[in-house]
């Protein structure tokens, strides 16, 4: 399915100059959409945020500069990743070619390619060294893990596939990068995701059993990613947490950067505000190894919970944008994506569903318990911090390539900006 984009990206250029941070005083700390747009331009500039890769590396630098002009004492967590840079990633049945997206933990193929019958993986009997096609059902795909994706991977290894191809079919017909476990073992073989868009001659080629090649050819291995920490200490007995992901497969500009922009205003205001406890603002990598850089912080730096005031946790597609679905294209509207979810523990959840009142998708604010906190937040409260508030959400181009400016804007991350600062600042009172 393609999309109708023209038009969307507001301002790209002029504000992506611009200096967030110089701009704070005249913006109130943020309230002005044009301070989120060039926000979310300057994070787009930095290109694809592969955990340890430049793109963030880059962002966490510039994070790193402003905060600590607003007075933030600020320290690198160091840890590893895994990566792969592809080189190429192709699967090719005779004259019909496409990309895919290799999946990590990469196994690569080699330049030559793997050769072997591509079969449908819903197909009766052995899978003996096969490429198995496994098509997934619509669904707005996030991990490995889920079990839909790992029965089927495993069922297919189980009768001696030699690698395996995901149709990821999903809400825009692209190729969605699936988030995976930097521990857990995994496969041990070549695995790909193809665009639902790219799909169907080879799925008439795997029912015939044609033969197929796939090249996953890239180096892989571990390399080193950092989380931001910035700490303003008010020499208060608590800590008000607030943490969020700043890596990702692509350029992630709705998944993580409206978040970001979110967090960064929060970092602005309350540094002015004074609150009377110290600020721990964490922007954390390694998020698509479930967690990875979560992980790290909550077990080797962040306060215990005695020593914690509240954790709020803002995580993906804080205010992505919507879309119309018309004869196969998507048009872009002017409002937010409803797909994202707000949590709160018991004791703040009524300030917060006041704080949120009317935002599509946030104003329905569940209790943070395990059946209902997503992302980084059923970590934290599995480690006794209450009080927390923590969102989480999955736009239509979530983990697609096609996540950039087009899919969120200024004036969607204001409201949800203003709505943190009014839930952060009654919780506390």
């Amino acid at each position: 399915m393609g999309a109708s984009r023209r038009g969307v990206i507001l301002g790209a250029g002029a504000l992506a100059a611009a200096t967030p941070g110089a701009q704070a005083a005249t913006a109130g700390a943020g309230p002005d959409p044009a301070w989120f747009q060039a926000v979310l331009e300057r994070y787009a500039g930095f290109g694809i945020k592969a955990s340890g890769g430049p793109g963030d590396t880059a962002s966490g630098a510039w994070l790193e500069a402003e905060l600590a002009g607003l007075g933030y004492g600020c320290e690198r967590q160091a840890f590893e990743v895994p990566y792969a840079e592809v080189r190429t990633a192709r699967l090719t049945v005779g004259a019909h070619q496409a990309t895919v997206f290799p999946q990590a933990l990469v196994v690569p193929t080699g330049p030559g390619g793997l050769s072997a019958p591509l079969r449908l993986a819903s197909s009766d009997g052995g899978l003996d060294g096969a490429i198995a096609l496994i098509v997934l059902p619509f669904r707005r795909w996030v991990s490995l893990a889920e079990p839909a994706v790992s029965r089927a991977l495993t069922d297919a290894f189980s009768r001696g596939a030699a690698a395996a191809v995901l149709v990821t079919n999903g809400p825009t017909g692209e190729a969605v990068a699936l988030n995976v476990s930097a521990t857990a073992p995994g496969f041990g073989k070549p695995i790909a995701v193809l665009a639902p868009k790219d799909a169907e001659p080879f799925l008439a080629a795997a029912r015939q059993g044609r033969g197929a090649t796939l090249t996953v050819d890239a180096a892989s291995g571990r390399r080193p990613a950092f989380n931001l920490i910035a700490r303003l200490d008010r020499g208060a007995p608590k800590s008000l947490i607030v943490t969020t992901p700043r890596s990702g497969w692509h350029s992630c500009v709705a998944e993580r950067g409206s978040g970001l922009a979110v967090w960064l205003s929060l970092a602005h205001g309350l540094a002015a505000a004074a609150p009377g406890v110290n600020l721990e603002f964490v922007a954390t990598s390694g998020h698509e190894y479930i967690y990875l850089g979560g992980e790290q912080y909550l077990e080797h730096r962040a306060p215990r919970p005695a020593a914690t005031r509240m954790w709020v946790h803002i995580g993906a597609s804080a205010a992505a944008r919507d879309w119309h679905e018309f004869g196969g294209r998507l048009r872009p509207l002017p409002s937010a994506d409803p797909q994202r979810v707000l949590t709160a523990t018991p004791e703040v959840i009524d300030a917060v569903r006041a704080a949120f009142q009317g935002i599509s998708g946030l104003e329905a604010v569940y209790p943070a318990d395990r059946a209902h906190a997503g992302g980084e937040l059923v970590n934290v409260i599995e480690a006794g911090y209450a009080p927390a508030i923590g969102q989480y959400g999955g736009h239509r181009y979530f983990h697609t390539a096609g996540d950039d400016l087009s899919c969120v804007s200024g004036d969607l991350v204001a409201p949800v900006a203003a709505a943190f600062r009014a839930a952060i600042a009654a919780a506390l009172a």
